[in-house]
C-alpha cells in the first residue's frame, strides 16, 4: 500500500476527502440545475430575456464556484484560516462600497458590481468565529470567547445598516450555536437573549419592510407588503397543486405569476412540477449533508475543526431551513436562497467557497498532524 507522503496531492485529497459528503453536494448541483431548467424561463420570458438565460448564467458560474470549492478544499487549517481572514476583509469592503456607490433594490443597498458582498462574508466569519473560539477553549492566555463576541457586531452592525436581516439572523444564529457548542456560561444566556429581543424591536419599530413582513404573516393582507403576501400564497396554491408526485417537467403554472420562482421560491417550483415525495427526499438530502457534518464535528479532535465543521454545517444547514419555511409559510419572507438549488451567482460561488472550507476541515489527518497544527494555531 503506498504510504500518505507517496500519495500525489490529489491522490492524497481524495483519500482523505468525506466521499459521501462530495456524492451529497454533487446531487444537490446536479438538482439545482434541474430545477433552475424548470423555474427560470418564465421569469426570463417576462422581463424580456432569452428563455434559458438564467439556465445558462447558473451553468457558467458553476465552473468557478466548482474550482473554487475544489481548490479550497486542498487548503490545511492554517492556510483556510488566512484566506478567510483575507476573504473576510474584502467582503466587509465590499459591504462598505455598496453602501455608499450601490444601486438600491427594493430598499436596501447589497449590491456592488453585481456581486453581494454580504454573501461571502458568512462562510469567512463562521471560520473566523470557530478560530476565535477554538484558540480560547485551547490556550489560557488568548481571549478567544472575547474576540469572538468582538467580532459579531463587527459583521452584523454593516449588514443591518444595508439593512438585511436574513442574513443578520443567519450569522447571529450560527455565531450562538457556536458558542453554546464552547460551554457558554448560563449567564449569558439572559444577556444575549436580550440583545435579540431588543435587536428585533428595534428593527420591527424603526424597519417598515420588517414590520410590513411580520404583519402579513400573522394578518395576511393588514401590513402593507402584499408583494410578499401574494408571492407566498401563490407557492402554497404551487404545493397543493402538485400533490404527492407533482403535475410532471415543465407542467407548472403558478411559476408563469410567481415573481421570485427561480431564486427564494423554487421549492415551491419543485412541489408543483414533482411533488411532495421528490420535496421530501429533497429535505432529506439536505438533511444527510447537515448530520454527517455534524457527526464529523462530533468525532473531530482538533478544536478548530470540530467548531468550524459545526459551524459550516449549520450556515447551511440554517439557511435551507429558512428558505423552506418561508417557501411553506412557516416564517415571513427572508429573501434567502436555498443553497445549491436557487440561481444566483453570489449565493452560488459563496456556498462553494463555503463548502470547499467545510470539506476541508473534515478531511482525515494524522494525528501528529493535528498536534503540529495546535503548535502553530496561532500563525
Amino acid at each position: 500500500m503506498v504510504s500518505r507522503a507517496e500519495r500525489s496531492p490529489v491522490a492524497d485529497w481524495w483519500w482523505t476527502v468525506d466521499r459521501w459528503l462530495l456524492a451529497a453536494v454533487g446531487a444537490l448541483i446536479v438538482c439545482g440545475l434541474v430545477l433552475i431548467m424548470a423555474g427560470s424561463p418564465p421569469v426570463a420570458e417576462r422581463i424580456g430575456l432569452p428563455t434559458f438565460h438564467f439556465v445558462n448564467r447558473q451553468v457558467e458560474l458553476l465552473g468557478p464556484t466548482l474550482l473554487m470549492m475544489i481548490g479550497v478544499s486542498f487548503l490545511p487549517p492554517r492556510h483556510l484560516r488566512r484566506f478567510a481572514l483575507a476573504l473576510y476583509i474584502v467582503a466587509m469592503a465590499g459591504i462598505f462600497a455598496a453602501l455608499l456607490f450601490g444601486h438600491e433594490v427594493k430598499g436596501a443597498k447589497r449590491w456592488i458590481f453585481g456581486i453581494q458582498p454580504s454573501e461571502f462574508l458568512k462562510p469567512a466569519f463562521t471560520i473566523l468565529a470557530a478560530w476565535a473560539i477554538s484558540e480560547g477553549a485551547r490556550r489560557r492566555d488568548v481571549p478567544g470567547n472575547v474576540l469572538a463576541l468582538l467580532l459579531l457586531p463587527a459583521t452584523i452592525v454593516p449588514l443591518v445598516l444595508q439593512p438585511d436581516f436574513g442574513q443578520t439572523m443567519l450569522v447571529c444564529l450560527v455565531w450562538g450555536a457556536l458558542f453554546v457548542m464552547a460551554g457558554m456560561h448560563w449567564m449569558w444566556f439572559p444577556a444575549l437573549g436580550g440583545v435579540a429581543i431588543t435587536g428585533a424591536g428595534l428593527a420591527y419599530k424603526f424597519a417598515p419592510h420588517v414590520r410590513a413582513r411580520i404583519q402579513n404573516f400573522f394578518n395576511p393582507g393588514e401590513g402593507g407588503g402584499q408583494a410578499d403576501t401574494f408571492q407566498v400564497e401563490t407557492a402554497h396554491d404551487a404545493f397543493v397543486s402538485g400533490g404527492w408526485f407533482g403535475k410532471g417537467p415543465g407542467e407548472g403554472t403558478f411559476k408563469q405569476i410567481l415573481p421570485d420562482s427561480h431564486t427564494d421560491f423554487i421549492f415551491a417550483v419543485t412541489g408543483e412540477e414533482f411533488g411532495l415525495i421528490f420535496c421530501m427526499a429533497l429535505v432529506a438530502l439536505f438533511g444527510f449533508i447537515v448530520l454527517r457534518g455534524l457527526m464529523k464535528a462530533a468525532a473531530n479532535d482538533d478544536p478548530f475543526c470540530r467548531f468550524a465543521t459545526a459551524g459550516l454545517t449549520l450556515l447551511f444547514g440554517i439557511q435551507a431551513s429558512i428558505n423552506m419555511a418561508v417557501n411553506l409559510h412557516l416564517m415571513p419572507a427572508k429573501g434567502m436562497t436555498l443553497p445549491f438549488i436557487s440561481y444566483g451567482g453570489s449565493s452560488l460561488v459563496s456556498l462553494g467557497i463555503g463548502m470547499g472550507f467545510l470539506i476541508a476541515v473534515t478531511r482525515k489527518r494524522p494525528r501528529s498532524e493535528i498536534l503540529f497544527n495546535h503548535e502553530g494555531q496561532a500563525a
